[in-house]
């Protein structure tokens, strides 16, 4: 192919939502309060954890980037959905897929690692209590989350790299609410075997290798906790993983149906865009319930923010 055709596509459309114009306006008021309960809850977990001192720990630390990533993610695809949705312009330009792209693998990216780093946190808490303070110092923590973040955005310069060098001189519509790997990749008009072998070789790697420290560190954390003599003592070390662990099934559930398998399995449109719907919109808005609802210490601090020692007492 010349080189003068390797890209005629100058934007894209996304028709996520074309096959249903008569719930347009509801769907859009259902993004809208996903969008906003996303955004107030983690909102809400960054002020508890800033405020409160006993919060102030390499757990919370943790937790705290965890929830940047859940307000960020949503943030590169759901205003440009509920924009879609309100103005029935489907289009996105090749500039704006490619980094709306970017941001989306890179954020998701960033999780995956920053999750494996939660596990091995709460591995050296649980395991050795004694030298936690020792072990996870500040300048450790920074280090691990600078790592994680770098990652993330490594990985996806590579994906998006790779995606956006494929041909596009045909069809130009992306059968998905935004732009992620699969459907771009599956409108490429050149040969896909570069760019599809790398999203498999390099999400296959980094998401086994992350999933492996995870797997190894609940091993281990288990293992420790069945040796506590006392039910209390079981109960309280088992509650600071309890929501991590449910956290970590529900997001490598999706991101591995999402992204470890080549675009000839994509061929049910539905199935994918709820698998992508989970990813990107419903996990974010999950997460801080999820912490909320079963630390206690997160429910403390959360219940001081929103009510004041005065309110309590007025109570």
């Amino acid at each position: 192919m010349d080189a003068s055709n390797l890209t005629t596509v100058t934007e894209f459309v996304l028709i996520g939502f074309s096959d249903l114009p008569e719930v347009r306006y509801p769907l859009f008021v259902v993004f809208a309060a996903i969008y906003q309960v996303t955004l107030v809850g983690n909102g809400a977990i960054l002020l508890a954890i800033g405020t409160e001192k006993k919060l102030q720990t390499p757990m919370y630390y943790f937790l705290a980037n965890l929830s940047i990533l859940d307000i960020f993610c949503p943030s590169s695809t759901v205003p440009k959905m509920l924009e879609n949705l309100l103005t029935k312009k489907e289009s996105i330009s090749f500039v704006g897929c490619a980094f709306q792209l970017f941001f989306l693998v890179a954020l998701l990216g960033t999780e995956v690692f920053l999750l494996s780093v939660m596990a091995y946190d709460r591995y050296v808490a649980i395991c050795f209590p004694l030298r936690y303070t020792l072990i996870m110092t500040k300048g450790r923590c920074a280090k691990l989350t600078a790592g994680t973040w770098a990652a993330g955005f490594l990985n996806s310069l590579l994906h998006t790299v790779f995606t956006f060098h494929l041909s596009f001189c045909e069809s130009n519509k992306v059968n998905q609410y935004y732009c992620d790997i699969p459907p771009v990749v599956a409108l490429s008009c050149s040969s896909t075997y570069v760019a599809e072998t790398l999203s498999l070789v390099i999400g296959g790697v980094s998401g086994s290798s992350t999933f492996l420290i995870t797997g190894i560190s609940y091993i281990y954390i288990i293992s420790t906790i069945l040796k506590i003599k006392s039910a209390e003592g079981k109960r309280k070390a088992f509650s600071t993983c309890a929501s991590h662990l449910l956290v970590v099934s529900l997001f490598y559930g999706t991101m591995l149906l999402n992204y470890v398998r080549p675009s000839s399995s994509h061929n049910s449109p539905a199935r994918d865009r709820l698998i992508s719907m989970m990813n990107g919109v419903i996990t974010p808005m999950l997460n801080p319930i999820i912490y909320s609802l079963r630390n206690a210490e997160v429910k403390g601090a959360l219940r001081n923010v929103l009510c004041p020692k005065t309110c309590l007492q007025r109570g």
